[in-house]
Formats: C-alpha cells, structure tokens, sequence
C-alpha cells in the first residue's frame, strides 16, 4: 500500500513540532526539505525523530563522491529514512551513495535519485541545453541510470510513475511529489496527479505539502486523501 508523507515546508523547528503533533496519528512520515534543514539543520530531524515519525530528508545531494558519501552517512546516523540526490551528479556519486547507506543494514536510509523536477517542462529542458528529448524521456533515461547504479528508489512526477513501474526492477520505490487533491490548486508544480491517480499508476510514497498544511482541519485534510490513496 502506497504511503503518505506531509512535506514540513514551515520555517521553523517550533512550527514543524506543532504542525506534526497536531496531525498526530494520522501520518507518520514527513518531509524535510533545504528551507527546514537551513534554518534548523540536523536539530529539525532529532525532534521529528524524537515524536516518533519517519523522516524524509530531502536535500538533493549533488557533489563530488566522497562529500556525498559523508552527507549520507551523517544522514544514516540522524535516523533518516530516505534521502535524495540528483541523478546527474555521476555513476561514481551514485554508488559512493549507496555504499555509504548499506552501512546502517536495511533499516538504513534508501537512496532516492532525482530525476527531472517537477517545476520543469519542455521548455525549461530546452533551457539548461537539453534538447531533443521530452521531460518523460529525461526521466527514463536518468531513472535507468540511477537505478542501474545503486539507487533505491526515485522522485518523480506521477505523470511518469506509469511507465517506470513497468520497466524498472520489482522493488524500486517511486516517490511522488507534484500531487494534489482532486480539484485542488496546482501551485508551482507542472506536471501533477490526483493521489488515486498516482497510486493506480504505481506510486509507492505520495509527497503532499501545502494541500494539508494549510488546510483549515489538517487531519480531515491528511484522511482524505489517505482515502483517495486507496481508491
């Protein structure tokens, strides 16, 4: 069964322990994210931890191998669940990473690769000097890449998630932010899904941030689309 994790875009550790305490039960993993992790560092995941929640700690590590083979391994001794890097930073960097996380057992943090971001389209691709292949194909072509190389999972739009699922190993966890609410606005992101949608098509975690934290009764908010999850 796909999970659900709130994505704690607050901007404080006082915020982020009353936004998790008053969701209370009804979700267990959460998302912490640059702005978070800037403004309180690793002190933001300890007090998460210490409320009994997993974390998802969401920095998109992005450097040479052996500095983020240490962010890793500082991330696996924080309790961290899963942690993210980008895809392009290289085969070496890839696995440095991996490695680094196969250090804690497999109650260790899964190594997540990012592939195209989901505030990117066509003609954002076409603006960084990658020319000839649509965001979807970018995508498969990083998700093979990373996966071939260690990585436990990817982030990824849901519009993807369909075609992943089917081509990539049995195991592989697809993480999906750019999910919104039936009817909900979509924000800043361009390539979005309803939660049923992304499910159906082989989501394993759904991202969901602003849907229930601004929401005026953020457990309501969280259950109901738990329910659409499970559609």
């Amino acid at each position: 069964m796909a999970e659900l994790i709130v994505a704690l875009d607050v901007n404080n550790r006082e915020e982020a322990v009353q936004k998790v305490k008053a969701i209370g039960e009804t979700v267990d993993f959460y998302k912490i994210g640059l702005e978070l992790f800037t403004a309180e560092g690793p002190d933001v995941v300890k007090a998460v931890k210490d409320l009994g929640k997993r974390v998802f700690l969401d920095l998109k590590f992005h450097d040479i191998p052996r500095t983020v083979e240490r962010s890793v391994r500082s991330g696996g001794k924080l309790g961290v669940d899963l942690m993210t890097i980008h895809s392009v930073g290289g085969k070496a960097m890839i696995k440095a990473a991996a490695d680094a996380a196969a250090e804690f057992g497999p109650n260790g943090p899964k190594i997540l690769a990012v592939t195209v971001l989901t505030s990117l389209d066509q003609s954002d691709l076409e603006d960084v000097g990658i020319k000839g292949r649509t965001p979807a194909e970018q995508v498969e072509a990083m998700a093979r890449f990373a996966i071939e190389n260690g990585a436990n999972g990817l982030v990824c739009s849901p519009k993807e998630v369909g075609n992943l699922s089917k081509i990539l190993k049995p195991g592989t966890l697809f993480i999906t932010p750019g999910v919104r609410p039936a009817g909900a606005a979509v924000g800043d992101q361009k390539r979005v899904a309803t939660p049923a949608d992304a499910v159906r098509d082989g989501s394993t975690h759904l991202v969901v941030g602003r849907p229930i934290l601004a929401a005026e009764d953020p457990v309501a908010a969280a259950k109901a689309i738990r329910a659409e999850m499970n559609v």
